[in-house]
C-alpha cells in the first residue's frame, strides 16, 4: 500500500486498520518487559528501593487501568483515529521524559505520560479492529495478529533491554519508542479511516472519577503498607477509600445514562469470566515478571542481556503461536483453550518453586517456555471471547472493559507479589546472616539496612570481609520470598482456570443489549446483536 494516499478499498482500510492497530498495541506494551529487564540497573544508578521500584513499573500501570475505559469512551464519541493519535503522542512523549530522568520522581513521570498513551491506544486498536472487520470469525484471525504484537512487544523489550545495558545507560531503553511513535503517528495520519460508535454516548466524569480514585489508592495502600506496615494510619485511609471508591463506582454506573463501563455487560457469563482472568492472570503474570527480573538480577547476578534470553523463553511462544491460535478460537471452544492454557501455566509456575541461585539456563528454559505455551492459549481467545460476547455496538465498551480489569491487574501484580517478596525476604534474613557465622552485631546492622531500605538496600552494603558472606545469605532470603511468590502466583492462575471453568461452560445466553441510541440506516450494526459464541 502506497503510505502517503489514504486507504480507499475495502481490502486496502481493513490491512491499514490491522496494521496501524498491531504497531499501537506494540508501542503500548514495549515498556512493560524492557522497564522490567531494566529494574536491577535502575536500582543501582537512582539508588532506589523496592517499593520504589513497585512505582517505576505501577505508575506506567496505574494510568492505564485508570483511565482505559474513559479512552474507549473518548474514541468513541470524538473518533477513534484521534485517541489512536493522541496515544502515540503521549507514549512517545513520556518516553522521552523518562529518556532525560536524573531522579526516580523523573522517571515515574515519564511512565505515568506513557501509560497514559498506552490507555488511549489499548482500547483504540481493538475497537477499530471491531469496527473494520464485523464478521466475529474473521475478527478472531485479526485479534490473533493484534495479540501476535502484543507478545512481540513483550518478547523484544528484555532483548532491546539487554543490548541498551551492555553498551549504553539504562536510560536508552527509552529511545526506540519516539521515533516509533512519530512514524506511526504520520503513517495514521494518511492511512486510518476514523470511525465512532453508533448513538449518544457521552463522557462518564464521575464513573471516571470514582474508577480512578479506587484503582490509585488500592496500589497505593498495598505498596505503602508492604513498605511501612498494614496498620499505618495513611495506608488504613487508601485501603478504605479504595473500598468505599469501588461501592462509589458501581452506584454512578448503574444510575448513568452513559455509563463509561455499562454493568449489563456483566449479565454475558463469558465477558465475567474473561474480565476475571485477565485481571487475576496478570496480576500474577506481571507480578511474576517483577520479582523474575530481581532474581536474575540480585540473585544470580546475570547481565541485562543474559537475563533478557530467560524472559524471552516465556514471551517468545505466544509470539510463535499467536496467529495460530487466533485460527483456533472459532474451532476449539474457548472453554477448552483458556482454561487449559491456564492450568499449563500453573505447572510452569509449581515447577520454579524450586529453582535456585546456580539454576542453569537450561533447566530454568523448558520452564519459562511452558509458561509461555499456556499464555498463548490466553492471551488471544480471551479478548477474542469478551469482544465477541456482547453486541457489536458494545464492542469497544468491551474491549476497553476487558482492557481496564487486565490493566488493574497489572497494576496489583508488582505491588502484591513485590510486598510479598520484600516482607518474606526481610523475614528470613536474619536466619541466614546467623548461619553463615555473621557476628551478631553484624547481622543486626545488615538487618536494620534491609528494614529501613528493603532487600535492594542490602545488595549495596560493603561489609568488607563479611560482604560474600552478606550477599550469600541476602541469596537464599531472596530466594525464600521468591518461592512463595510463586506459590501464590501459581494459586492466582488456578483459581483464573477455576473461574473458566466455572462460568465459560454454562450454556450460551443472549448477550446483552444495552441501549441502542440509533436506528438509522447509515449504521445497521447498531441494532444487530454479535452473534454470541456458543459456550
Amino acid at each position: 500500500m502506497n503510505a502517503t494516499t489514504t486507504a480507499s478499498t475495502p481490502r486496502e482500510r481493513r490491512a491499514a486498520t490491522l496494521v496501524m492497530a498491531c504497531v499501537g498495541v506494540f508501542v503500548a506494551y514495549l515498556p512493560v518487559t524492557s522497564v522490567s529487564a531494566s529494574l536491577p540497573a535502575i536500582q543501582r544508578s537512582l539508588d532506589a528501593s523496592t517499593s520504589q521500584l513497585s512505582w517505576v513499573s505501577d505508575a506506567f500501570v496505574l494510568p492505564m487501568a485508570a483511565l482505559i475505559l474513559t479512552a474507549g469512551v473518548f474514541g468513541d464519541v470524538h473518533g477513534r483515529k484521534k485517541v489512536f493519535q493522541a496515544g502515540l503522542a503521549l507514549s512517545g512523549a513520556g518516553a522521552l521524559v523518562a529518556l532525560c530522568a536524573q531522579s526516580v520522581q523523573i522517571l515515574w513521570a515519564g511512565q505515568a505520560l506513557a501509560g497514559l498513551g498506552s490507555a488511549a491506544l489499548l482500547p483504540t486498536t481493538l475497537a477499530l479492529i471491531s469496527h473494520a472487520v464485523p464478521d466475529p470469525r474473521e475478527r478472531g484471525r485479526f485479534i490473533g495478529l493484534w495479540a501476535t504484537s502484543l507478545a512481540a512487544a513483550l518478547a523484544l523489550g528484555p532483548v532491546i533491554a539487554g543490548v541498551v545495558l551492555d553498551h549504553y545507560d539504562w536510560r536508552w531503553i527509552y529511545l526506540l519508542p519516539v521515533p516509533a511513535s512519530l512514524a506511526a503517528m504520520v503513517c495514521a495520519a494518511k492511512l486510518l479511516t476514523d470511525s465512532r460508535a453508533p448513538g449518544t454516548r457521552r463522557l462518564d466524569w464521575p464513573g471516571q472519577l470514582t474508577a480512578a480514585l479506587t484503582i490509585t489508592t488500592l496500589v497505593y495502600g498495598i505498596i505503602e503498607g508492604g513498605a511501612t506496615s498494614f496498620t499505618d494510619p495513611k495506608v488504613m485511609v487508601a485501603l478504605s477509600t479504595a473500598a468505599v471508591g469501588a461501592v462509589a463506582f458501581v452506584v454512578v454506573e448503574r444510575a448513568s445514562g452513559s455509563p463509561m463501563l455499562d454493568l449489563t455487560l456483566f449479565r454475558s457469563p463469558a465477558f465475567t469470566a474473561t474480565t476475571l482472568i485477565a485481571m487475576i492472570s496478570f496480576l500474577g503474570l506481571i507480578g511474576f515478571f517483577f520479582t523474575l527480573s530481581l532474581y536474575f538480577g540480585m540473585v544470580q547476578r546475570l547481565s541485562t542481556l543474559d537475563a533478557a534470553w530467560r524472559l524471552l523463553m516465556v514471551s517468545m511462544v505466544p509470539l510463535v503461536l499467536g496467529a495460530t491460535v487466533g485460527r483456533l478460537v472459532h474451532r476449539v471452544s474457548p472453554r477448552v483453550l483458556i482454561p487449559g492454557g491456564l492450568l499449563i501455566a500453573t505447572a510452569a509456575l509449581l515447577s520454579l518453586t524450586n529453582i535456585g541461585a546456580h539454576t542453569s539456563f537450561g533447566s530454568l528454559a523448558w520452564r519459562l517456555a511452558l509458561l509461555g505455551l499456556g499464555m498463548a492459549f490466553v492471551i488471544t481467545p480471551m479478548t477474542a471471547t469478551a469482544v465477541s460476547s456482547v453486541p457489536f455496538h458494545q464492542a469497544g465498551m468491551a474491549a476497553a472493559g476487558n482492557n481496564a480489569f487486565r490493566q488493574v491487574g497489572a497494576a496489583l501484580g508488582p505491588a502484591v507479589l513485590g510486598t510479598l517478596l520484600s516482607t518474606e525476604a526481610v523475614d528470613a534474613l536474619p536466619g541466614h546472616l546467623t548461619d553463615t557465622g555473621l557476628t551478631t552485631p553484624t547481622v543486626q546492622h545488615v538487618t536494620a539496612v534491609a528494614e529501613q531500605g528493603g532487600i535492594g538496600a542490602v545488595a549495596g552494603l560493603d561489609l568488607g570481609a563479611d560482604t560474600p558472606r552478606a550477599l550469600a545469605a541476602l541469596s537464599e532470603a531472596f530466594l525464600d520470598g521468591l518461592h512463595v511468590c510463586l506459590l501464590v502466583a501459581a494459586v492466582l492462575t488456578l483459581l483464573a482456570a477455576a473461574v473458566g471453568v466455572l462460568l465459560l461452560r454454562r450454556p450460551r445466553h443472549p448477550a446483552p443489549s444495552g441501549p441502542v441510541h440509533t436506528t438509522t440506516a447509515s449504521h445497521p450494526e447498531a441494532v444487530r446483536p454479535h452473534p454470541a459464541l456458543n459456550l
